[in-house]
């Protein structure tokens, strides 16, 4: 690294520490799927919003969108670290990121169900009650639509570039690229695609479990070095 990346020690920090709330996360959300498994019925999703809204909330992935909105603190530490190996690729791939996540966003329908759950909970007739649940099945279908699958193919995407820079650079080694591409091919299939989507889903979280504790270990180093 050229001594202009000095600057942005404070962002390899932020970086690495976003990386390790990540990897925190996760068996935070196995816990509550396993604890709490997600209804299927609508009628059981507004129950479940009115025994709890937070809960309701993290059923819907509440998390989530919190753990994706550190990954983008992650990729854009990535993109000052390794730019020097081959920036054009970085900006591709941290873009791609950044539109993946965004997508995630919208899909997201967490706080619309709970309106919803509240509206139901409220509602004298049951033709009312008919149309909301008809207008929860909506939401719920855009909730595992096409937007999850786009940005969940785009993330893939996005870490199988950064992972290809990394075999170029020597910022964070062989190995932690290596990691970040098994976890990336694992990604390129949506958790929504059936039961093999759901395997390689699970299957994708020990190599990027992996990865993330090796570039936040190295972003963490390269902020202190900077800092100096």
């Amino acid at each position: 690294m050229n001594n202009s990346q000095g600057n942005w020690n404070k962002l390899f920090k932020i970086g690495g520490i976003a990386a390790i709330c990540s990897v925190l996360l996760i068996p935070v959300q196995i816990f509550i799927f396993i604890s709490w498994p997600p209804p299927i019925e609508i009628a059981d999703w507004f129950s479940l919003f009115q025994e709890s809204w937070l809960l309701g909330l993290l059923s819907l992935d509440l998390l989530y969108i919190l753990n994706n909105t550190l990954i983008l603190l992650v990729y854009l530490a990535l993109y000052f670290a390794l730019k020097q190996a081959d920036e054009t690729l970085m900006a591709i791939g941290f873009m791609i990121g950044i539109v993946g996540v965004t997508v995630l966003y919208s899909s997201n329908v967490s706080f619309e169900m709970l309106a919803l759950s509240n509206q139901y909970a409220a509602a004298a007739s049951e033709a009312t009650k008919t149309m909301l649940l008809t207008s929860g099945h909506t939401l719920m279908t855009i909730y595992t639509g096409t937007a999850f699958d786009i940005y969940y193919i785009l993330n893939g995407i996005a870490l199988l570039i950064i992972a290809i820079v990394m075999l170029k650079s020597k910022v964070f080694g062989k190995a932690a690229a290596y990691w970040g591409l098994f976890a990336a091919i694992l990604m390129l299939i949506p958790s929504t695609a059936g039961m093999i989507g759901l395997a390689f889903s699970l299957a994708s979280l020990i190599p990027w479990i992996v990865f993330s504790i090796l570039i936040a270990r190295k972003l963490l180093q390269l902020g202190q070095l900077h800092a100096k």
